[in-house]
């Protein structure tokens, strides 16, 4: 958010990141840096960079230095840096912050909605040779990250699963048991909506695999696709890119079964179990 206000700043000023650089003695590509949110900042150099843009309004110079001491704290997700990999420590902070997240998933219940035994099942499948104290705290950071959700303010969740995913047993049947009956609460919570695409649904052509769109408050941050690869990810925030994934999204609420239909879908599913 930080970054994005320099940006912007920078250019309505016409001055250069060259010559922005020269001011808190750096080089143009820190100054790009900056602007990106990939580095941190010395309140030092926010300033005369504020300095320079003619920032004249000291209360928007107040809230802006204020952001560049907020953004060198760590978040709390910072004490699972060990297991968790920076490319991913990224979206949690996105996560955080944001104020709508919309989620496509094709494979499993998406990471907020999850229980923890199910979220268990989810971490090991497949690495069955991480000690059980990395397990522990995947499974910690996986169920913290679901407190957005419960805050005072929380995020609105808007999820779109396939009907596969309610038929894959995760964990076993007990687990994924619990884990529907989980879905039903939070399907009946206002801030959550929760879709299914069933089989009789071609789906929306173009989807592909999962990803998710996150929406902020503040203008400071443009909205943000972010797809997961095994090893990385993917974060898209230019204008075209993200209006795709965005009818995208529209196009698979549409083709899914309506949110009238999700108590029932969930339902039947824990009947045939």
């Amino acid at each position: 958010m930080l970054g994005g206000q320099l940006r912007r700043m920078r250019e309505s000023a016409g001055i250069s990141r060259a010559d922005a650089g020269w001011q808190i003695r750096a080089s143009e590509s820190k100054v790009s840096r900056m602007e990106l949110g990939r580095v941190g900042f010395k309140e030092r150099d926010v300033s005369d960079l504020l300095e320079l843009y003619g920032m004249a309004d000291e209360q928007e110079r107040f809230r802006l230095m204020e952001l560049a001491r907020a953004a060198n704290n760590p978040g709390w997700w910072s004490r699972y840096g060990d297991v968790m990999p920076s490319w991913f420590a990224n979206y949690v902070g996105l996560e955080v912050a944001a104020t709508l997240i919309r989620t496509y998933e094709v494979m499993f219940v998406p990471g907020l909605l999850q229980t923890e035994e199910y979220a268990r099942a989810v971490v090991q499948m497949g690495k069955s040779f991480l000690p059980n104290q990395e397990v522990d705290q995947r499974v910690e950071l996986r169920v913290t990250r679901q407190q957005i959700l419960t805050r005072p303010n929380p995020a609105r969740l808007w999820v779109v699963i396939d009907e596969s995913v309610l038929h894959r047993p995760v964990g076993g049947e007990e687990v994924m048991r619990a884990q529907i009956e989980h879905l039903l609460k939070w399907s009946q919570q206002p801030n959550i909506t929760l879709q299914v695409m069933p089989f009789s649904s071609v789906g929306y052509p173009g989807a592909g695999g999962a990803f998710s769109l996150l929406r902020f408050a503040d203008g400071d941050l443009p909205d943000i696709v972010y797809i997961e690869h095994a090893a990385s990810a993917m974060y898209l925030d230019k204008l075209e890119e993200v209006d795709e994934y965005v009818a995208i999204m529209e196009g698979l609420t549409i083709s899914a079964a309506p949110v009238s239909s999700t108590e029932g879908l969930l339902l039947r599913a824990l009947a045939r179990m």
